[in-house]
């Protein structure tokens, strides 16, 4: 057996054996890295963070930050219990912490840990805004898209190896004009799609999210003109980003919201106090 052929196959059996089902989709996903792999380095980072940042605490927007984050998580648990995926989140060690940055940004880093930065609360406006923002970074988590990003990485590693490796009796100026059309074609054509898949995937987990949580889906597609407005326009093309372009994500925002009231109908969500 050829090097090249024994490539393959151990290519071919890493990506088939490695696999994890999403929840949300019934998909197969790749997981090269595992979450219990992965959650411990997680929290680590996490920490790591909040060390480096000033986090603020007792003030009323941090107390809504949590109280978001907990509606999100408990609207969570529900949809995943009614769906039969108990005991998905035993592994999660929810946190939420505000801080302070003038960063337009939020995150939630694989098993529950989520920081706000106070720079998009403007953006976000009021409670019902958070609630999209935290939908949509909790639904990252949830899907498991950071070990997807990993494992694709590793797989678009993996593949410039095989370049190489096929390329190994061209000159080094063939070899290196092979590694940049791979480069450029991987990532247009495989990694940046596939970020944007789970930017919508996101989106429309976290508008289910909120609704279930009490909070009136209507509201993220205006947090997303509010976000467009705040970017001046400035924006590559969306088949160079690795996010769906705000006008698409308006649009598609807005046909999901009917669906995720209905959703939230299923669910006893009397235990929230309604938001609007």
């Amino acid at each position: 057996m050829t090097f090249k052929k024994a490539f393959s196959i151990l290519a071919i059996v890493a990506i088939v054996v490695s696999c994890a089902t999403n929840p949300f989709t019934g998909k197969k996903t790749m997981a090269f890295v595992s979450n219990d792999q992965l959650f411990p380095s997680s929290f680590a980072q996490y920490n790591q963070v909040l060390s480096e940042s000033k986090v603020i605490t007792g003030t009323k927007d941090a107390e809504m930050i949590t109280r978001v984050g907990q509606r999100i998580a408990v609207a969570a648990e529900r949809w995943l219990n009614a769906n039969g995926h108990q005991g998905y989140l035993d592994d999660y060690k929810w946190e939420y912490k505000l801080i302070e940055s003038e960063q337009v940004n939020a995150w939630c880093m694989p098993g529950g840990k989520i920081a706000f930065y106070t720079g998009i609360l403007p953006i976000a406006q009021n409670e019902t805004g958070v609630a999209a923002i935290m939908g949509h970074e909790v639904a990252h988590a949830l899907a498991n898209h950071g070990q997807q990003r990993m494992s694709s990485g590793m797989l678009q590693q993996l593949g410039g190896i095989g370049v190489a490796v096929a390329t190994g009796n061209e000159s080094p100026e063939k070899q290196q004009l092979w590694m940049q059309a791979y480069g450029l074609a991987s990532n247009v054509g495989g990694m940046l799609p596939f970020s944007r898949a789970h930017e919508t995937e996101a989106d429309k987990i976290g508008l289910y999210l909120m609704a279930i949580a009490g909070y009136n889906p209507d509201e993220a597609a205006e947090l997303w003109k509010r976000m467009k407005a705040n970017s001046g326009g400035q924006a590559p093309p969306e088949f160079l980003s690795t996010h769906p372009s705000n006008d698409s994500r308006i649009k598609n925002l807005q046909s999901l919201s009917p669906k995720a009231k209905a959703e939230a109908k299923k669910f006893d969500v009397t235990s929230f106090r309604p938001i609007n």
